[in-house]
């Protein structure tokens, strides 16, 4: 019988983001019946189903503990996900970094700081510039960049939930030269991007007008990449690396193995390897 996958998306996209299309496709040609389901619809019989591949949940972030609960709904059922409930729900919170950072991965310098803590931390940075941002969090939700101890960045910190973050350095190399993201499948590296901000921006999400062009990687910023990977452990299906080259050392800034956009449309070949791999595991 042919196998069936849902593919989990948000009510915002409830036929997928375009950009996932191209694996649909692939899916199919792999002998797969794969059907757009969206992640919160209640009439959703996910046990109908072979598997779940997370794809376009990009809400799942202002829904936490909705996710989290729906996952263990998903697990109870008996139904694999893709990447795995428990890789996924550790990645859910940015506080792996410093796990991963404990493991031996070279990470952009982070300091963790409760929403009632904020202020203090920042105080202790006084003078630098920075980037605040919610440990959970995507597309640059709810992150600020500004001169610690200035008044521009204290308004915008007054806009702030009371959330956990991250409080790191700015990375002027993100705006010179660009973040890396560097796509795996299995666990073996299929292509990469740089991603570059708009002129007078900081975020490289396509939404703040950020552009990525496909691009080479040299050997130690691929290594780099693969060392963090195989930091996180339990293999995942696929994967997303970010990162900024400093002083000619990959730092990563995020580890992506929820919902990651996997530039499929500028990368097809990446789209069959990745339904060929989920064919594999179902």
């Amino acid at each position: 019988m042919t196998k069936r996958i849902a593919l989990a998306t948000s009510a915002d996209h409830p036929e997928l983001h375009e950009h996932d299309l191209p694996l649909v496709d692939a899916l199919r040609a792999a002998g797969l019946d794969p059907v757009a389901e969206v992640w919160t619809d209640p009439s959703v019989d996910w046990s109908a189903y072979d598997a779940v591949l997370l794809r376009s949940v990009w809400d799942y972030h202002v829904r936490y503990d909705e996710f989290t609960e729906w996952l263990g709904l998903v697990d109870k059922g008996g139904v694999p996900v893709f990447n795995n409930s428990d890789l996924v729900r550790w990645n859910g919170d940015k506080r792996y970094l410093v796990e991963l950072r404990e493991r031996g991965v070279a990470i952009v310098p982070s300091q963790i700081a409760a929403g009632a803590c904020l202020r203090e931390v920042v105080a202790g940075l006084d003078g630098q510039e920075i980037v605040i941002k919610p440990t959970v969090s995507a597309s640059a939700r709810h992150t600020v960049r500004g001169v610690a101890g200035s008044e521009e960045l204290s308004r915008a910190m007054d806009d702030l939930p009371e959330v956990v973050y991250l409080v790191q350095p700015f990375v002027q190399e993100i705006v010179t030269d660009g973040e890396w993201s560097l796509m795996f499948i299995d666990g073996e590296f299929t292509h990469a991007v740089v991603k570059r901000p708009a002129a007078g921006d900081f975020r490289v999400q396509m939404e703040y007008g950020g552009v990525s062009v496909l691009a080479e990687p040299s050997p130690d910023v691929l290594e780099s990449a693969k060392a963090a990977l195989e930091a996180a452990g339990a293999g995942s299906l696929y994967a997303r690396v970010d990162g900024v080259v400093v002083n000619g050392r990959f730092l990563l800034m995020e580890l992506e193995l929820i919902e990651p956009y996997l530039f499929l449309p500028e990368f097809p070949a990446a789209a069959h390897k990745l339904a060929a791999a989920v064919a594999d595991r179902v």
